[in-house]
């Protein structure tokens, strides 16, 4: 039953395709994956957790990186969202067709620095704004989202509301590696935090690339029901958290993508480089949802941080 329900997530295979493969009836297939993904969603609870629930000491990818260090010391995390192609009824696409064109669901994450992720929220339309979804997750104690300690902070990219515990970079400058790599060298304050502050964030969009290239039935979703699609992406994480977790630095695609001038170069997909359909560089847009929150004191405390963290970082040059 864990094979069939692992050879269709890694390979994207269809029920045909599977009753030659294993010898059992379409019926049996379809049985067997559905009690398997109904398991391994359940496990979520225990995998998509943050390895240390208080955040009590600095994290060692940034503590033995001088990059980073001491400069982003308090960062415990990275948010960050994707887009999952939906199969749904012509009648119920709209809500869920965003700037690709198609339907797609938007999946909201955060990681560690390990690649693993610590959090998600999946199923909704790929149509909603990330901000839209953000504060949802952070609102609803029903999400039990693993909230910032005092002095503590995630990284978001500009398609976030600034706010105490989540920390944006300096909009109306450039931003994405890429565009680092392309343009003129680094210099002044506002460009060199937010090359530092896109580099380590960058873990976010690897560990969407790993779990991309390792799950294929996420590039090409089966019409199964929606609510059976939205359980796929939740097994999928959280089967990448076990094998990082257990398979430690030994696995092929987490390899490719710890390396992140490889990562750039080759394989992260142009969505995650130059933006997803979130908006995450439109700095003008607002969905009327943050209720100014980027703008009162928790965001302008977070001001504060960044330009310590800028500072220190020129400090350092």
């Amino acid at each position: 039953m864990l094979g069939i329900f692992l050879y269709i997530l890694g390979t994207g295979a269809k029920v045909s395709q599977c009753r030659e493969r294993f010898q059992r009836s379409g019926s049996t297939i379809s049985q067997y994956f559905a009690i398997v993904l109904e398991k391994v969603s359940r496990m979520a609870t225990d995998l998509i957790a943050p390895e240390d629930p208080f955040f009590s000491s600095i994290l060692e990818q940034i503590r033995n990186d001088s990059r980073y260090m001491p400069h982003f010391k308090d960062c415990i995390g990275a948010i960050d969202g994707t887009h999952i192609a939906a199969i749904l009824p012509t009648n119920e696409q709209i809500p869920y067709i965003g700037r690709k064109g198609i339907p797609t669901q938007n999946v909201m994450a955060v990681c560690d620095f390990n690649m693993c992720f610590t959090f998600l929220m999946a199923g909704w339309e790929g149509s909603a704004h990330d901000t839209r979804i953000f504060l949802d997750a952070i609102r609803d104690p029903k999400y039990k989202f693993p909230h910032p300690p005092n002095g503590k902070y995630y990284l978001v990219d500009s398609g976030y509301p600034q706010m105490k515990g989540y920390l944006g970079p300096y909009r109306g400058q450039r931003y994405h590696l890429p565009d680092f790599r392309r343009g003129r060298p680094v210099s002044g304050k506002e460009k060199v935090f937010n090359h530092s502050h896109s580099s380590l964030r960058s873990v976010i969009e690897r560990t969407f690339g790993v779990l991309k290239k390792k799950w294929a039935i996420l590039r090409d979703m089966p019409s199964y029901s929606f609510e059976k699609q939205t359980m796929i992406v939740v097994a999928a994480m959280t089967i990448h958290n076990f094998i990082r977790k257990h398979a430690g630095r030994n696995d092929a695609d987490f390899m490719e993508y710890e390396d992140i001038n490889w990562a750039y170069e080759n394989n992260i997909d142009l969505e995650i480089v130059h933006g997803r359909e979130s908006d995450d560089d439109d700095d003008d847009d607002d969905d009327g949802d943050d209720d100014g929150e980027s703008n009162n004191s928790s965001g302008f405390e977070m001001e504060l941080t960044r330009d310590a963290i800028a500072s220190s970082l020129m400090n350092s040059l």
